[in-house]
């Protein structure tokens, strides 16, 4: 115990296995994203006549251009895989007893969300503009202020330039602001330690967060580091969708309008509810439902009794999650319109089964 004392801030249950490595990820992938974010900041043109060529400068003219383009663009994807796997795994380990850590993590992911979408919107390609102006038209179904609030943010009557100069402000402060409440997750989690597998809190079986875990963590971003620089050499335009690779135009809707894929779930949810309002009800519950956790689930451990009956629900719920994302893809017609009630109603009825 003397040893933990000095050697140690934060002394870590010695039965953590690679799952507990998201954290460590997630804030390579927060740094790279700033950081590319910033280079690309400095020959990004910010307004709708030039934003979009000044994106084919930055890949044909400017040296390395191309590669600071791809990881930042494949850096959300990135991002994205490794938040939904960290809180799967949370999930599963009922992580979410740690109520302040977890809460201060939907914050966390919240703002991850508004960022990607505002970042989705600087390229100014035809589902740049289009996704905009879908997404914020949601705004208009809020009773009485829904329309004052739309032009407030579009700056105009329509999506137009004074819009995509403030998506950029936004775009710019929050990944700062995000630094802010990952230092609070961050100072939470130490005040009162990881959870474990087990999810018993033992002061008697902790071991020293360096080197063991360090260094583990180490290992982890050089391994996803090499696979990501893989993607970003060889197929860097993979997951990124085609339409958008053509100018913004308004007097032209693309065939199907549609997010990236790491907001397709929730695109699928809203698209299940005929009415407007009820729509963005949805999908803001979605994502907030995740706060209910601590409340109502109390108990810290995972039930021997109900092991089997938990995994079979758990896996059951992330293939229906892997689902959805696919069903937001699909165009809103039979069969895919009601496969996606049904996908949406397991979604949500989880939570409340939840063992």
């Amino acid at each position: 115990m003397m040893y933990l004392k000095k050697y140690s801030f934060s002394p870590m249950p010695s039965n953590i296995y690679y799952w507990w490595n998201f954290g460590s990820l997630l804030g390579f992938c927060l740094i790279l994203q700033i950081l590319s974010g910033l280079f690309l900041s400095f020959y990004y043109e910010n307004n709708i006549e030039n934003s979009f060529n000044s994106i084919s400068q930055i890949e044909r003219n400017i040296n390395l251009g191309w590669l600071i383009r791809a990881l930042h663009a494949n850096g959300a994807s990135l991002f994205f895989i490794f938040i939904y796997l960290h809180i799967g795994r949370g999930l599963y380990f009922k992580s979410f007893n740690l109520k302040y850590v977890w809460l201060t993590g939907v914050i966390i992911l919240l703002m991850l969300f508004i960022t990607a979408f505002l970042g989705y919107v600087l390229p100014w390609g035809q589902m740049s503009f289009w996704g905009a102006t879908v997404i914020t038209n949601l705004l208009s179904s809020i009773p009485y202020t829904g329309n004052m609030l739309t032009i407030w943010l579009w700056g105009n009557f329509s999506v137009s330039k004074a819009t995509l100069m403030r998506f950029f402000s936004f775009h710019f402060i929050l990944p700062l602001l995000m630094m802010v409440m990952i230092f609070t997750h961050i100072l939470f989690l130490h005040s009162k330690g990881s959870n474990n597998p087990l999810g018993v809190n033992s002061n008697l079986d902790k071991l020293p967060f360096h080197p063991f875990f360090s260094w583990k963590d180490i290992l982890g971003v050089v391994f996803i580091m090499n696979f990501f620089m893989a993607i970003a050499l060889i197929s860097p335009y993979s997951l990124m969708d085609p339409d958008n690779f053509i100018p913004a135009n308004p007097l032209v809707t693309p065939a199907h309008i549609q997010p990236e894929w790491y907001f397709l779930f929730a695109y699928a949810i809203l698209r299940t509810i005929p009415n407007k309002l009820g729509g963005v009800i949805a999908l803001i519950s979605s994502i907030l439902i995740l706060i209910i956790l601590p409340f109502i689930h109390k108990d810290k451990s995972l039930n021997k009794n109900n092991l089997i009956i938990f995994k079979l629900i758990f896996f059951t719920w992330v293939l229906n999650f892997m689902y959805l994302t696919m069903m937001g893809a699909m165009p809103i017609e039979a069969p895919y319109e009601n496969i996606s009630k049904i996908s949406s109603f397991i979604y949500f009825f989880f939570y409340f089964t939840y063992i």
